[in-house]
């Protein structure tokens, strides 16, 4: 039943009314589906879970691909030759009838009351907000999803206030949460946190929701995301499947949402650190005595007591060595016989210039190989856009070392058995004249 209301003289009816239009979104859709598959649940059990009727349910299994609601085509009124902007525009401005209005004004002609705009977004609106609250309700199995996102917060040190970002990932099933904070949100970091999140909990959930930070993904050339490769590879090693929220729909992970929340009006306030260290030490005992302990709002229990139930199903990464010592990554050798690695730069033989090389991490340590051999070695530089050059990789080595091999006794005693006349010169000598230009311009 629709409501109409006469306007300018002309019947205007308006769009129909929440209980109306009942639709899914295409987010409910594949939820609905992947659970469905994952696990052994009855239809009312899925309509309990996602708060949608019995009926949506068996729609959304029954159909093979997403097929969006459409309502039934409202009698001609001053809006129906705009109904189809208005569907496809309102989610991009929020929904807002005032904005809407306006455009319809000022592009498209549109000479009706803003009443009749407001009357036809608020249902559609309605329905927006069904969807979000029925995926912030969705619940996952233990050890079924984990969910992950950075937060960000001025911090006050002892030296002064500073920036820092907050990893969280937070199991979906207790609610019970990992938290670090770093200075910056690089890749090193942001893998680096994982690997402890995964010694924090035992193990690691079998998918892990991100929204779409450039460390996971970036856009590819048709506007469909593309796998960072290295993190790509990080999820491989350690056996979980990413999966990203639909771009411009993060709320589809208001689990971790709401831990990077909570975190920030319980943590944060009144609270100053000594320094970087103390600021985690200080989490990490919060954590476990506050974050640990309190009755959640969504559950109605502690997350430490539904993780005794989690536990034992998320996937165990105990004595799998880290990511970084479990993998080579391949670089070619450039010109200036430098390796590019994690933003810094490291010499290898200057033989190797055009060559590939793989790199290893072994603890603080890099090692580079040349066909399976090590080449080079160098302590790992922390920080970005730093160099670490060993000389004797470099062409002036050979030349150093060709030098004092003739100066030696044996080299002169070689030199006297062909009858050569062998001056012998401090070695000072030769470093200068390869200063000021070689050997052949020396008097």
């Amino acid at each position: 039943m629709t409501r109409a209301k006469r306007d300018s003289g002309r019947m205007i009816q308006a769009g129909p009314s929440p209980a109306e239009t009942v639709m899914v979104r295409q987010e409910l859709w594949e939820e609905i589906r992947r659970t469905s598959a994952r696990e052994s649940v009855s239809v009312s059990e899925l309509a309990r879970r996602f708060g949608v009727d019995r009926k949506t349910i068996r729609r959304c299994l029954r159909e093979r691909t997403y097929r969006s609601y459409q309502r039934e085509r409202a009698a001609a009124t001053l809006l129906a030759a705009h109904e189809g902007y208005l569907r496809e525009r309102a989610p991009a401005v929020d929904y807002s009838a005032q904005i809407l209005f306006q455009e319809l004004r000022a592009e498209r002609g549109y000479r009706g009351s803003y009443e009749t705009v407001k009357r036809f977004v608020k249902p559609l609106r309605a329905v927006r907000e069904q969807a979000q609250r029925a995926l912030l309700r969705f619940e996952t199995p233990p050890g079924g999803q984990s969910q992950i996102d950075w937060g960000e917060s001025r911090v006050r040190f002892r030296r002064g206030v500073s920036v820092q970002h907050f990893f969280v990932m937070t199991l979906g099933f207790s609610r019970r949460a990992f938290h670090l904070a770093y200075p910056r949100e690089s890749l090193r970091q942001f893998l680096d946190a994982h690997e402890q999140a995964f010694a924090y909990f035992g193990g690691h959930a079998r998918e892990h929701l991100y929204d779409r930070p450039r460390t996971v993904c970036h856009p590819g050339s048709d506007g469909r995301a593309r796998w960072n490769a290295t993190f790509k590879s990080f999820a491989d090693y350690w056996g979980f499947e990413p999966r990203l929220c639909r771009a411009y729909r993060a709320q589809t992970k208001g689990k971790v949402e709401s831990g990077v929340k909570y975190l920030k009006r319980n943590f944060l306030p009144g609270r100053t650190f000594v320094d970087e260290v103390d600021l985690n030490e200080q989490l990490q005992q919060w954590a476990t005595e506050i974050a640990d302990q309190r009755i959640h709002g969504t559950t109605h229990e502690l997350p430490i007591v539904r993780f005794q139930r989690e536990a034992p199903l998320l996937i165990s990464t105990a004595g799998q060595p880290s990511f970084w010592l479990g993998m080579r990554a391949t670089r070619v050798v450039a010109e200036d016989y430098l390796v590019s690695y994690q933003t810094n730069r490291y010499s290898v033989p200057f033989r190797l210039i055009g060559q590939r090389v793989e790199i290893e991490r072994q603890g603080e340590q890099l090692v580079f190989f040349h066909r399976g051999e090590p080449v080079a070695a160098h302590a790992a530089l922390e920080g970005s856009h730093a160099m670490r050059i060993d000389p004797a990789h470099g062409p002036g080595a050979i030349a150093r070392n060709q030098r004092r091999a003739r100066s030696t006794p044996a080299a002169g005693a070689q030199c006297a058995d062909l009858g050569l006349d062998v001056e012998v010169r401090d070695l000072a000598v030769y470093d200068h004249v390869a200063a000021v230009g070689g050997l052949e311009n020396h008097p």
